[in-house]
């Protein structure tokens, strides 16, 4: 079996055309360059959101912003912008590119062109680096009846005073790590524990299990807090689903009827095994009924038919 993602998308080969967003300008993918002088380039210092366009409007556009700006102040980046800002670059890009649905975009921004290559924030003074990248993207279909396949690896996400998991920070090496670990197992992405070993997150999305009709997730405290993650909690006690952010170790992901990903591309993807070992069956009856809560939820914030 080939490896997989949870970022997989059905080739489109209008993507090699697309125009990309950088500080301002809007210019075709071939001339989007920033200085190999950037901090984020030389450090990974910056942080990025990805976000869905359905009907012309991003879902839940607040939220991601909150984490945005949120995530900035934490560590003295000057966005440059106020959030009516980034929309507007947001539309522009969107209006440039002709694209309204079925489009994931990547906001990045960094703390801009440093004067000398070493690692003093000081030495950026020009300003933030802001880049918008957006494709036309649509999640492969094979994924919600094939799902993920995970392997346990010894790679961490870290304790706050490291660096806090919940940055969303160009700095991702532990995560690409982690994703290499779980390849050379022969699985297709990682399963990640907290720094105390019990379950956490994957390299790239947010891990739930379903156990006797109850939704379980990490407590959040060492991993990515993700909009689609805090989505599927709030939908889950509307709906009267029992939803618990909890520790709980391998065994209990082990014996889980159902185990599913979440992320802002592609919403909730299925886990068919974790380690070898199968997760419960083809049917995901809990799985299937939050996916059919979050699209009403997008359906709602967006005004999209999904």
């Amino acid at each position: 079996m080939n490896n997989q993602t949870t970022h997989d998308a059905d080739d489109d080969e209008r993507n090699r055309h697309i125009k990309i967003y950088v500080d301002g300008k809007i210019v075709p993918r071939d001339e989007a360059v920033v200085s190999v002088y950037d901090s984020g380039f030389m450090l990974g210092d910056g942080m990025w959101e990805g976000m869905r366009l359905y009907n012309g409007k991003w879902a839940f556009f607040d939220e991601h912003m909150d984490r945005f700006y949120s995530s900035c102040k934490a560590v003295s980046l000057d966005v440059g912008m106020d959030k009516a800002g980034i929309l507007k670059a947001l539309t522009q890009t969107a209006a440039a590119n002709g694209m309204v649905e079925d489009v994931h975009c990547r906001l990045m921004l960094t703390r801009g062109v440093k004067v000398k290559p070493f690692q003093h924030p000081s030495l950026s003074r020009s300003g933030p680096t802001l880049v918008i990248i957006m494709e036309h993207s649509r999640p492969v279909s094979q994924l919600q009846s094939a799902g993920i396949r995970l392997a346990t690896v010894p790679q961490v996400r870290g304790l706050p005073m490291s660096q806090d998991a919940k940055y969303n920070s160009h700095s991702k090496l532990n995560c690409v790590i982690a994703c290499l670990q779980a390849e050379q197992a022969g699985a297709d992405e990682a399963l990640m524990l907290d720094p105390f070993g019990f379950v956490n997150t994957t390299n790239a999305c947010n891990f739930f299990i379903v156990r006797r009709g109850e939704v379980w997730t990490s407590t959040g405290d060492y991993c990515m807090n993700g909009v689609t993650r805090q989505k599927v909690i709030d939908l889950c006690r509307e709906d009267g689903i029992p939803v618990y952010e909890r520790n709980y170790s391998l065994v209990d992901a082990y014996a889980a009827d159902e185990a599913f990903l979440t992320g802002t591309f592609g919403a909730q993807t299925p886990v068919s095994e974790i380690d070898g070992k199968a997760v419960g069956s083809d049917e995901r009856p809990i799985t299937g009924r939050i996916r059919a809560l979050y699209k009403a939820a997008v359906a709602e914030n967006t005004g999209a038919k999904i």
